[in-house]
Formats: C-alpha cells, sequence, structure tokens
C-alpha cells in the first residue's frame, strides 16, 4: 500500500534490508483470523509475520512500541526546538527581519533534509532528528510571530486542534469508520494533488500581484480552504495508520520505525499549519 505522505508514497516500508522498496498491498492486509498464505509482502524478510499473522518475536522486526517510542522522540524534538526558538529569537521590532530570516532559513534546511530523507532507500534517524530540529526553529518563530502580530493565544489553540484531530482521526481509524481502501487512497491523492496546485497558483498570483492572490489566505475562502487542508491532513493520518498497522503485521525491519516517526511529523506539522492559519483568519475577522 502506498501512502499519501510523500515519505511512504516514495518508497513504502521495504521487504527487507537489500531489497527493492515494496508496499503491502490494500487487499492483503491481516485480518482478524489471520493472514492468508502467500499474501505477506515481507516474506522474504527473516522477521516476517507468520502465514497465520502472528508476529515471529524477534528482536529486529517492527513492533507498535518502536513506531510509538520513535514518533515521540522525533515529535519531542520539534517541540523542543520550537519551544527555544520562540524564547531565544524574539520577534519584537528590534529583532523581528533576524528572528524570521532565521525561521525561513530553518524551514528551507528542513525542505532539503526532509526531501534527501525521502529518496534515500534506508531511514537516517539523525537525518530524521535533524529535519525535525529546524522544522521545530521554523516552527518557533512562525508560531511567536502569528501569536506577537496576527491572533495572539491561537498557538495553544491550534496545537489542542492538532491533537484532537490526531486523536479524532485514530479513534476513527481503530473502530473501522474510516476503511483505507484504493478508492480512498485514489480520492486522496487527487484531492492533495489539486489542493497543492491551487496553494501554487496563490502564490504566483501573490508574488505577482503583492497581494493575496486568490484569497486562499484570508475571508471565507481562506477558511474554507483551510478546513479542506485539515480535512487531507486527517486522510493522511488514517493512510500513515495503515501503512504503520500493516508494516508491524507484516515484521517489516525495525528500522522502518524512523520512516514511520518521520511520516507522522510530517503530517502532524501540516495539520497544524493548517489549523494555526483558519484560526488566525477566525480571530481577524472577530
Amino acid at each position: 500500500m502506498r501512502s499519501s505522505n510523500p515519505v511512504f508514497s516514495r518508497r513504502g516500508f521495504t521487504r527487507d534490508a537489500g531489497a527493492r522498496a515494496g508496499y503491502a498491498g490494500f487487499n492483503t492486509a491481516p485480518q482478524a483470523g489471520g493472514a492468508a498464505v502467500g499474501t505477506n509482502p515481507y516474506a522474504t524478510n527473516p522477521y516476517a509475520a507468520d502465514p497465520y499473522g502472528q508476529a515471529a518475536g524477534r528482536s529486529g522486526a517492527m513492533t507498535m512500541d518502536d513506531v510509538v517510542s520513535r514518533t515521540a522522540l522525533t515529535l519531542g524534538t520539534v517541540v523542543v526546538t520550537a519551544v527555544l526558538s520562540w524564547l531565544l529569537l524574539p520577534v519584537d521590532e528590534a529583532n523581528l527581519g533576524r528572528s524570521y530570516g532565521i525561521g525561513v532559513g530553518a524551514a528551507l534546511v528542513a525542505l532539503v533534509l526532509g526531501l534527501v530523507q525521502s529518496f534515500k532507500r534506508k531511514p537516517t534517524p539523525a537525518l530524521i532528528l535533524a529535519y525535525a530540529a529546524f522544522e521545530g526553529v521554523f516552527l518557533g518563530v512562525l508560531s511567536s510571530v502569528v501569536s506577537t502580530y496576527i491572533a495572539s493565544g491561537v498557538v495553544i489553540q491550534a496545537v489542542l486542534g492538532t491533537m484532537a484531530v490526531f486523536a479524532g482521526t485514530l479513534i476513527a481509524y481503530r473502530m473501522r469508520w474510516i476503511r483505507v481502501t484504493r478508492r480512498f487512497y485514489r480520492f486522496v491523492m487527487a484531492a492533495a494533488m489539486g489542493f497543492l496546485i491551487l496553494m501554487a497558483v496563490n502564490l504566483l498570483f501573490s508574488v505577482f500581484t503583492h497581494g493575496d492572490g486568490l484569497g486562499f489566505r484570508s475571508g471565507g475562502l481562506g477558511i474554507a480552504f483551510g478546513i479542506v487542508g485539515i480535512l487531507l491532513g486527517a486522510c493522511f493520518l488514517a493512510l500513515d495508520f495503515k501503512q504503520v498497522e500493516d508494516g508491524v503485521a507484516y515484521g517489516a525491519p525495525r528500522e522502518e520505525s524512523w520512516l514511520a516517526a518521520f511520516g507522522l511529523t510530517m503530517t502532524l506539522v501540516w495539520i497544524y499549519l493548517e489549523i494555526l492559519r483558519v484560526l488566525s483568519i477566525l480571530q481577524n475577522n472577530n
């Protein structure tokens, strides 16, 4: 299965340490009664699940605890560096230019590191944590600017909103209210492509017109566009949950848990930024 997350859509979980990138199929995920013989996409992996869908129990197989711990470490790095940049990079009139410049530079570095990791065959923990650190610097500066000059108090609301979206999507996925199928995947990918195209067009218009572009950053249209972005982020989470579930059930190598952490972190950053934008517009309108 391919996830809409740019990390997972590039390579997914590998079948073994030296194999080509492979993906668990939508129609071959383990069910309550166990997986059928021959459906395991990690059959060549010595840590793969057995034909009955039971974990092999070897130390090299990825577990849910691995995914949780690495995701917590990656997200924790984002949070710590965001808080430090908020405290150490003031955005008052005297320091706004310098701090904002550092934040933009950190965003560009995070983008480059994210792309490098996305095209690597294996996850590199140091690279992933470096990405998280620079992403945190950018988020800290941006959040401080928004809180100081645009909408005070909105950052905490955006953080709580991100947590709520994560928890709600996880519950909906575990209860099977969200079913990740090929049709679901294709719909999300088509919607995401359209969303990104509109963002690019809006950016071009804003550059050449020195204004708000097509109006996607303010007013009712900006709110609607932001809500669509949040919903897409929730769909990304569902696809990522499916990817992780398949990887654990089929016995992906333990190192792949770093890719899961990387992908989930990217999705949560996306959701936070969209919620922050929507709340900022709403507060300004009031």
